[in-house]
This record gives C-alpha cells, structure tokens and sequence, in this order.
C-alpha cells in the first residue's frame, strides 16, 4: 500500500523525504549570521479620516451645551395673550427656584420628557403628573406608523413594478421618461420626504438611464434631485412641515398655498436643469461628468439594460391604488378647508394620532392584499417601524432640549433676544433671515425633523413679533433644510445613493452646485413673497 505524498520542492543533497543523500557529498548548512536581515513589512501609518458625528452625537452635545448655558442665561418670561402668543414689549426677568438637583434631574430625564413629558399648571414638565403633553410622543408613533407603512409597501414589490412599468412605456421617449420619474420622485418627497426608500430604486433607474445613452450622473440625479426637491418644497411631509408645524403650534395646512407654488416652480426648474444635463451628455458622451470610468456596470446594470423588474399585477395595481390613496386621504384630512372658504368639503380637522392610526391600518391592507400573508405582514410593520425608530427618537432628543429650557425658564429669554436682533425689519426681510438661518443649523442637525424640533420653539414666536405668520417659519425652516440636504455629506441618502449609482461625491458637487444656487435665489424670492401674501 502506498501513501500519496503533496508535492513540494526538493532541495540538492537531501532525498524526497528530507534525509541528506549519501551520494550528492556533505550538505553545507547556511552561517545564519551570514544572511540578511528580513525585510521589515512597513508599518502602516494610522488613518486619520474625519468623520462628522451623527445627528445623535450632535444633539447630545446641543443638550448638554444647553443645561449649561441655562446656568448662564437669566431666566424671564412674556406675558401671553388668549391665544397664547407672547405679547411684545412685556418680556420680565424672572427668580428660579430651581436648585442644582433639580437641574441635573431635567438632563438625566430629558429623553423621557421628551417623549411623554407633561407640563403642569405651574410650567414645570416632568414625565408624570397632570397637565398637557410636552413630549413628541404622538409625532414619535407617526414615524413609526409610516415606516411601517413604506415597508410593507416596498415588500410587496408594488413599487418597483409601477417605476418598471413607466419606465418600460415611455423607453422610446426619453425626455418624457426623465419628466415623468422626476416627477414621481418629487411627488415622494413633498408628501412623505422620501428619502431613505430611493435607495431600492438605483438598480432600476441608473441601468435604464444607461441604456438610453445617458449617464450615471443622470440616473443619480433623477432619484436625488427628484425626491431632494420635492423634500425641500415639502407641502405635507409629516417629518418636515408635519413635525416643525407641530412644535410651532399650527396646523399642518397653514401655509400650504405657497408650498405648493414653491413645489411646482422648483421642481420644473430641477427637471429642466437635468434635461438640459442629459441633452448634453446624449449629444456628447465627452461631457459627462460621470465618464472617468465610474460608470460602468455597477448598482444591479448591465451592458445590455436595465436591471429586470417583475410585471405589474393585478395586486400590484390594487397596492399601488391604494398607496396611493393614503396620502390623497392625508393631505385631504389635514387641509383646513374652511379657511379657505371651501365649505362643500368637510374639514377633518386630523393631527398625529388619526394619522398614525391611517398609516397602520393602510399598511395592514397593503400586507393582506399583496399576499405577505399575517406573518409577512406583521415582520414588515416590525422592521418597518424599526428601521424608522432613528428619526423617532432623534425627535425625542430634541424635544428634551426644549422642555430643559423651558424647566430653566430660559426660552423667552433668547427669545428676547432674538427679538432684538431682527426688531424693525421688515416682514419680507425677516422671512429671509429666517431661511438663512436655518442653513447652517440643517447642516449640523441634517435630520429634518430634529432640525424643525430643536428651532421651531425658538423661531415661531418671532414671527408673532415680525407680523408673519408662523407658516412662513415652517416653510423657511423647511426649504433651508431640503437645500442642505442636497448636497450635505453627514446625509447617508446623499453619499449611499452616490456609492449604488457608482459616481463620485465631488463630480456630484460639481453637477449641483449651479442647481442649488439657482434654488437658494427662487428660495429668497418666495421668502418675499411669502411675507407679502401673509
């Protein structure tokens, strides 16, 4: 019987299995010291990348930066008037009570504060007691509700067959095919801001944007152009306008005329912008900003097409109708129609609980009607809402922000403040500053509803004193953030998108720079008008 042996190398003077060969002489033994010393592997220098800290990180420094100011800040307070507004010219210093304890206790409780918080008759929030709500915790439910939603959605594979099948019908006609996909995406993010959910549609729309001669940059703008426009024109987004109408203590329709005009005006820009982008590089393949070998194969393309979708069924029609239907039944709801003199409708007059209530049971029909089945529909709502439970709870930190201020007596203060500060401007000029304002803030706190959460106590109340209505605040706020949001690179929808369409973050800037300076001017011009219309 023999044994098989592994190969290996056979070095002169030895036999195959090691033993020195009597017939080949005295094998000579290397002198160690003789040898070289090994070659060192470099040491390889420590990197040091800058990365910018998350919403989380910033939001906890902004609370701990706040308590301790509060130390600083003399605390005061405005007389209110029937409607709670603060009445001009009747700020007054005010004593506290408050010892040490008691502060530390408002920063170790204000997550719970904000999230259940209730202020009593006296003005103190705490997370029991009598009194009305402080805390986010029916805007913390929504979240939920529509994340739950917006997956069981996208599980039923509904949305990625009607894209497919536009996109399908109007291959021949390509310019047409941009409008629509724009459109689409815009409709997504000035009525849910979508934004995370474009993520699933770069397999689909950057190959179809290759095979029709374009360009990565192409199918990378329709997505995030598309949805960041429409996010930045929000009419109804109940994370921006929702969220920052809320904390301003007006109803999410306050405001709606201009939001809707600013929508169909910046949104025909972004899609005239990309058109003009695509003409060119369909004219010229040399022009792309995309053609440095970034784009080629890549986020689920081919050579030959688009990436496959399935067909569109008849329970993709009915998800789809009724997708569709949530959202015309949510805008419809939070309209307040009377004040516009509409009286044939009747005004329902909704907020966060009847919403969150219509986002939950939509999402069950949607599971039960697309085949997932009780369990494939109750895992969808689960990891929905879990996928969901980042922003809710970003709206939690900074809701406590506000109640430790409010617990310090400091909030009036500032405001005071501030309202020195803009004091005899006009009313156009004041909605200006405002949106100015907010651009820095929506780069260190990118999340929308953070953003509105953290500066809407603060900023409404000036528009009392400016003679603007408190709408015109939401929608400044809200545009500065969708314009930061364009381009920022602490946002994970901007840089994954950039990394699935394959196109690199600076030739990006490159290619939305002129867009976004062309929509801060439209912004500042509507700011204006804004003021004018009151």
């Amino acid at each position: 019987m023999s044994t098989l042996m592994p190969d290996r190398p056979v070095d002169p003077g030895t036999d195959p299995d090691g033993a020195p060969d009597p017939g080949t002489g005295p094998v000579v033994q290397d002198d160690p010291s003789d040898r070289p010393p090994p070659e060192q592997p470099p040491v390889a220098k420590p990197e040091k990348n800058f990365r910018f800290p998350s919403a989380f990180t910033i939001l906890g420094i902004v609370t701990l930066g706040v308590w301790l100011l509060a130390f600083l800040i003399p605390p005061g307070a405005y007389k209110l008037d029937a409607d709670g507004a603060p009445i001009p010219g009747s700020y007054h210093q005010v004593d506290s009570s408050a010892s040490f304890l008691d502060r530390l206790s408002d920063l170790f409780l204000s997550p719970a504060n904000g999230l259940y918080g209730v202020t009593g008759a006296e003005g103190h929030t705490g997370p029991g007691g009598d009194g009305s709500l402080m805390g986010a915790a029916a805007v913390f439910l929504f979240i939920l509700a529509v994340g739950a939603f917006i997956t069981v959605a996208m599980r039923s594979g509904a949305l990625d067959a009607g894209i497919g099948r536009l996109a399908g019908r109007l291959a021949h006609r390509r310019t047409l095919l941009i409008v629509a996909l724009m459109l689409v995406f815009s409709l997504g993010g000035t009525t849910y801001g979508m934004a995370e959910e474009t993520l699933g549609f770069y397999a689909l729309v950057v190959p179809l944007a290759l095979s029709l001669g374009f360009d990565r940059m192409v199918g990378a703008a329709i997505i995030m152009v598309g949805a960041g426009v429409g996010t930045l024109a929000s009419t109804v987004n109940p994370f921006a306008t929702g969220v920052a109408s809320a904390s301003a203590g007006i109803g999410t329709g306050d405001g709606i005329v201009l939001r809707l005009l600013m929508w169909l005006v910046l949104t025909g820009t972004a899609i005239a912008f990309v058109l003009r982008y695509a003409k060119r590089v369909a004219r010229d393949p040399a022009a792309s900003l995309a053609a440095d070998g970034t784009d080629g194969g890549g986020a689920g393309a081919t050579a030959d097409g688009p990436a496959a979708t399935g067909p569109l069924t008849g329970r993709h029609k009915a998800v789809l109708a009724v997708f569709a239907a949530t959202f015309v039944l949510m805008i419809f709801s939070v309209i307040p129609w009377e004040e516009f003199g509409i009286t044939a409708v009747p005004t329902l007059g909704w907020y966060f609980p009847e919403l969150a209530g219509l986002f939950l049971v939509a999402g069950i029909v949607i599971g039960l009607i697309s085949g997932l089945g009780e369990k494939g529909t109750v895992d969808a709502l689960v990891v929905g809402a879990g996928d969901f439970i980042g922003a809710a709870l970003i709206i939690v930190l900074a809701r406590g922000v506000t109640v430790i201020m409010n617990n310090a007596q400091i909030t009036d203060t500032i405001l005071n403040v501030l309202n020195k500060a803009v004091e005899g401007t006009s009313s156009g000029l004041f909605a200006v500053l405002t949106f100015l304002v907010n651009i820095p803030l929506a780069f260190f706190v990118p999340s929308s509803s953070g953003h509105a959460t953290l500066a809407m106590p603060i900023l409404a109340p000036l528009a009392d004193f400016a003679g603007v209505q408190r709408g015109m605040v939401v929608t400044a706020y809200q545009s500065a953030s969708g314009l930061v949001n364009l381009v920022t690179p602490t946002s994970a929808v901007i840089m994954g998108g950039l990394a699935l369409a394959k196109v690199r973050y600076d030739r990006y800037l490159k290619f939305v720079i002129p867009l976004v300076a062309a929509l801060l001017v439209l912004c500042v011009g509507f700011m204006l008008l804004g003021a004018v219309m009151g």
